[in-house]
């Protein structure tokens, strides 16, 4: 990506700058963020989306929404801290990274204990900065995981997007395909539009022309007949949260494309950094489903397309079983076959 999905810039009295994904693929344009509710706003209208993204703009959301407290006491910027954390987790449900990134700076907080204020900020600053690194650090590992598991002049299928403008860097399920095409292999990706809001169409295809991929634009419909056709050899999707038993939450559609890859015998690839595995929960019948406003289906991109008065049901995920997860792809390397118990050696390495 010439154009980061986003940045810090300045010192500790800098801004957060981010591309604003609503605009593309027509218009690539940056803002930039100066306080936490303006970070609230972007992750909460998708301003900025996908879940390490949406991590990392918490975690620098943390050092905007705090610094104001510098000048008084330790005890009133942990007040201020722990009012932040808790408006910027409301502002997506769904996407554990979000979660994981607000607690890791309340812990970088605690380790700054007895710090003056200005220190505490400083050091939040650069907490969100390692973090931003270790994402960069952790896509390139999940291409190299990955991209052995996908065959030389073979049809990949995509979901929504995950690629670059999810991330600090390349991305996680696009990673797999980036650096097969780096290596030479001739890939061709089919990209599911993914409706309502055509991530697939507005995003990821956006990011395999950049990058000169070769890529065919499909329907969500269309998914069963080029698997049908033998133009798909595998599927590569990305994550919000995996379950300690591998259930896979991702973008709506996936389950779907989940059954019709088994029903065709095509493998289905989740790459996800292991930030996106929640341990806590058994099965991913527990994972919060987030519910997004009517408008998005019945006004797409501000025209009607439904009746006046019809009921609308607009969950923006929904749960893929592990039993139809082929492998996951993590910076640690490959869990397969997926289960409770190989995901939880994977994460005790």
């Amino acid at each position: 990506m010439p154009t980061p999905t986003l940045h810090w810039s300045g010192d500790v009295n800098g801004s957060l700058v981010i591309i604003d994904q609503t605009r593309l693929p027509g218009e690539l344009v940056e803002i930039e963020l100066t306080d936490v509710d303006q970070v609230w706003h972007a992750i909460r209208t998708l301003q900025v989306r996908g879940a390490p993204a949406i991590g990392l703009s918490a975690a620098y959301g943390v050092v905007l929404g705090v610094r104001g407290a510098a000048g008084g006491s330790e005890a009133e910027l942990r007040t201020r801290l722990s009012e932040v954390t808790v408006h910027l987790a409301a502002s997506r449900p769904t996407a554990v990274n979000l979660a994981w990134a607000l607690k890791r700076m309340q812990q970088a907080a605690d380790q700054l204990a007895g710090r003056t204020p200005p220190e505490i900020v400083a050091g939040l600053l650069a907490e969100a900065h390692a973090i931003y690194e270790e994402d960069r650090a952790m896509c390139r590992a999940i291409g190299r995981h990955g991209a052995p598991l996908l065959a030389d002049n073979s049809g990949v299928l995509t979901h929504c997007n995950a690629g670059a403008l999810v991330t600090a860097d390349y991305g996680t399920a696009l990673a797999l395909i980036f650096v097969a095409h780096e290596s030479g292999k001739r890939l061709h990706v089919y990209v599911d539009e993914t409706r309502p809001l055509l991530q697939g169409a507005r995003l990821t295809a956006w990011e395999l022309v950049q990058r000169g991929v070769p890529a065919t634009l499909i329907c969500d419909s269309m998914a069963a007949q080029v698997m049908r056709e033998g133009r798909v050899q595998a599927v590569v999707v990305g994550a919000d949260r995996i379950a300690a038993n591998g259930d896979v939450a991702n973008k709506i559609g996936t389950y779907q494309v989940a059954l019709v890859a088994a029903a065709h015998g095509v493998p289905l690839y989740v790459a996800a950094p292991t930030s996106t595995f929640d341990l806590s929960l058994t099965t991913g019948d527990a994972i919060p489903i987030e519910q997004r406003d009517r408008s998005e289906i019945t006004h797409g991109f501000g025209r009607a397309t439904a009746p006046e008065g019809v009921g609308v049901y607009n969950p923006a995920f929904d749960v893929t079983p592990a039993r139809l997860v082929s492998a996951i792809i993590c910076e640690r390397g490959v869990i397969q076959p997926v289960n409770a118990e190989r995901i939880a050696a994977m994460l005790a390495k």
